[in-house]
């Protein structure tokens, strides 16, 4: 079982930055990824970065602009946001033990077993 903590949530303009984290806790040793969902529309898989360093995925809305990350030593996953629009603005979700298909080299579905309770991204016009 691991347990998912997201922080670093917040409100900025566009064209600014965030960084997300993501607390692991318990069995920490999976792959990981990062969702959304804006109200009322469906929740997008984001992004994921497998267990092998360098395996990272992003969807094709914030490509060139997001980057995951993870700290292994540090149970950790990040997601850095640069460049954020207003239609980024969603409730940002991590995740465990995802897995995805792709569309070329972009996400095209993704699902996860394991939940966090998630934090508030909004970006202002």
């Amino acid at each position: 079982q691991v347990q998912l903590a997201e922080s670093g949530g917040g409100s900025v303009q566009a064209g600014g930055s965030l960084r997300l984290s993501c607390a692991a806790s318990g069995s920490t040793y999976r792959p990981y990824c990062w969702f959304r969902q804006a109200p009322g529309k469906e929740r997008e898989g984001v992004a994921t970065a497998s267990i092998r360093i360098g395996s990272t995925y992003y969807a094709d809305s914030v490509k060139g602009r997001f980057t995951i990350s993870r700290d292994n030593a540090k149970n950790t996953l990040y997601l850095q946001m640069n460049n954020l629009k207003p239609e980024d603005t969603a409730m940002y979700y991590c995740a465990a033990d995802c897995a995805f298909s792709l569309r070329g080299s972009t996400i095209a579905t993704m699902t996860a077993r394991h939940w966090g309770q998630g934090t508030q991204v909004t970006v202002s016009s």
